[in-house]
């Protein structure tokens, strides 16, 4: 298990204020319980940020075409047709997955293709399992079109925690489902927005796994 790369500053913010902490903690009460509790909390959040950044070693499966690869870990918390006005206009089939502080998150690119717009949103901090947060919420939008359908649009958005949205892809760039698109830190939730011409091959409630499960595929 390999640590992501978004989670080294904080990692090493962490580290600092923790020394700092402890040190003063140190000074005033050395040998004492006060000083072993803040040792004993201190391993804990250092131990849950390095859990957090965590990088697990996953390939993408062999995918049908027209499959839809699942772009984030999490719990899928709406499955519902929408009408997207600003991006990609008309209806859309839009799969919500809401990762939780617990899940790994980083987020990989559902589908294969060449990515059309990619647009960051300023808004709003509110809970990421809500339904408006995906349009209030701050939030980068990925448009990307596959070779053997309409194009398909990714939402990474914050949460009430989640103050840091890392995209690493760019406009035109041209890759491969499965790809590395970029981490949200601390809670937050993934949409993917679909043509019509989609079969959803996930419920409401179900636990996914990004880069792992399949969530929709093309009609035939």
């Amino acid at each position: 298990m390999k640590i992501h790369r978004a989670g080294y500053p904080v990692i090493l913010k962490a580290l600092v204020i923790l020394l700092v902490i402890n040190s003063i903690v140190y000074f005033f009460w050395a040998g004492s319980l006060p000083f072993h509790l803040s040792v004993a909390v201190s391993a804990l959040i250092l131990l849950f940020v390095l859990r957090f950044f965590r990088c697990p070693n996953r390939k993408a499966p062999q995918l049908s075409e027209g499959q839809v690869l699942c772009p984030a870990d999490g719990v899928i918390v709406a499955i519902e047709e929408v009408d997207e006005p600003n991006i990609v206009v008309g209806k859309r089939i839009q799969v919500s997955i809401f990762m939780s502080c617990w899940n790994v998150h980083i987020n990989w690119l559902p589908v294969s293709g060449q990515i059309k717009q990619v647009i960051h949103f300023d808004g709003k901090f509110t809970r990421a399992i809500t339904p408006k947060s995906s349009d209030l919420n701050e939030h980068t939008a990925v448009v990307v079109k596959p070779a053997n359908s309409d194009t398909i649009l990714v939402k990474q958005v914050a949460g009430a925690v989640a103050r840091r949205i890392l995209t690493y892809i760019k406009q035109d760039d041209t890759c491969m489902v499965g790809d590395e698109m970029g981490f949200i830190r601390f809670g937050s939730r993934v949409d993917v927005l679909l043509p019509e011409n989609y079969n959803v091959s996930v419920s409401l409630g179900q636990k996914v796994v990004g880069r792992k499960t399949v969530i929709a595929e093309l009609k035939k």
